[in-house]
């Protein structure tokens, strides 16, 4: 946790709002292995992380507003608890306000408020910013109002803010790797019963560090769109709930009635979703060796059947795959851009840091950013 950041919040927040704040910390997430399985009804592999959103919050001694200050940007938001609206400007607001209107659409009261928050966690990364807002916005408001929500009642209600305010429909993953995190741990979910098992990590010599390009195609949304779809309408011809349900022997009877390309992505989907299986039984067994090829075929299949990668991911990837000490390494997220993530050996994290930026730059020109990642807590209180 950014100590550092820590003390810029709450300085911000006692010297605008005159008062002592609750801190809270909410932290983005990563996802080890399980692409595009979550709308399939599928499993995921998350872990919440070191970096996050810091938010400072307290009562308002208002009568008739709230107000949102965010400190990064240096933006400030009165929010009237009797008039809310999605902000038309579509920024940062529409998280916070997102959550307030879930909150009273259930019939739940609060009273006016204040909160201050910033985060370190890097824009365009695919670390889920915007679930570990949400997740402190509404944690912070359980805390001061005493709302006695569970964590799945937060997370759910985080999710919502994300469908109606922002826009975005979502899976759960994001938000409850941000909520239920635990230090060393990851989980291997169901999407389908948001239900999970905590998997305790030892990476032994090595470590995980993340590669962003620095790029994000405009290709992501649509084509994002398109393998949903496709996606939905083979589990309809296969008359299962969703791909989670389907084999590949399944997928073999009805080849013939299917493009070559959508066989392949929802081949992709079925193999995918066994990958994060096998995962969670390498972790348990403490076999990396066999998690980092697992999470090297997650890249081929993203790359060659799903087809979400980009040329930079892809370079990236091949970088790793010719270092030894580099046991997987796939893209990150829902493609056309964002990060890789790397399982390294230690020894090795900064040469390969050095010789892996140098080679972007010269193909590229331009700079990918690296960052190392521990797993983490999830939200909570800091002390």
């Amino acid at each position: 946790m950014n100590t550092n950041l820590i003390q810029k919040i709450k300085i911000s927040f006692q010297e605008r709002f005159k008062t002592e704040p609750l801190m809270i910390f909410s932290p983005g997430r990563i996802n080890i292995i399980g692409e595009h399985t979550d709308y399939n009804g599928g499993f995921v592999f998350p872990a919440a992380i070191n970096k996050g959103i810091i938010a400072a919050i307290g009562k308002s001694d208002s009568k008739s507003f709230s107000m949102a200050y965010a400190v990064d940007k240096e933006e400030i938001v009165t929010i009237y608890l009797n008039d809310l609206k999605p902000s038309s400007k579509g920024s940062w607001e529409n998280y916070v306000l997102g959550v307030v209107a879930e909150l009273q659409s259930r019939n739940i009261t609060i009273g006016n408020f204040n909160i201050a928050f910033g985060g370190d966690i890097p824009r365009g990364a695919g670390m889920s910013s915007s679930a570990a807002l949400e997740n402190s916005v509404v944690f912070g408001l359980n805390e001061l109002f005493d709302l006695s929500l569970s964590k799945d009642e937060m997370i759910l209600i985080s999710q919502m803010a994300e469908h109606n305010y922002v826009g975005v429909k979502c899976g759960i993953m994001d938000q409850y790797a941000s909520m239920f995190g635990i230090v060393n741990n990851a989980f291997l979910l169901d999407c389908r019963t948001v239900k999970s098992k905590s998997y305790e990590i030892d990476f032994k010599d090595h470590e995980l560090i993340l590669i962003n390009t620095n790029v994000k195609h405009n290709l992501s949304d649509s084509a994002y769109n398109d393998r949903r779809s496709v996606c939905e309408s083979i589990a309809d011809l296969l008359n299962v709930k969703a791909l989670r349900d389907a084999t590949e022997y399944d997928l073999e009877s009805i080849r013939n009635n299917v493009t070559p390309e959508n066989y392949q992505k929802a081949l992709y989907v079925i193999q995918e979703n066994d990958r994060a299986v096998k995962a969670s039984k390498a972790i348990e067994a403490g076999d990396l060796e066999l998690l980092g090829k697992l999470i090297y075929a997650s890249h081929e299949g993203l790359q060659h059947q799903y087809k979400v990668s980009c040329e930079e991911l892809d370079f990236l990837v091949d970088q790793a795959k010719l270092n030894s000490h580099i046991l997987g390494a796939r893209m990150m997220g829902g493609g056309f851009g964002g990060c890789t993530i790397n399982l390294i050996e230690k020894i090795e994290t900064e040469s390969f840091k050095v010789y892996v930026a140098e080679a972007y730059r010269n193909q590229f020109h331009k700079d990918c950013s690296i960052y190392e990642v521990a797993l983490s807590n999830g939200t909570g209180i800091i002390e």
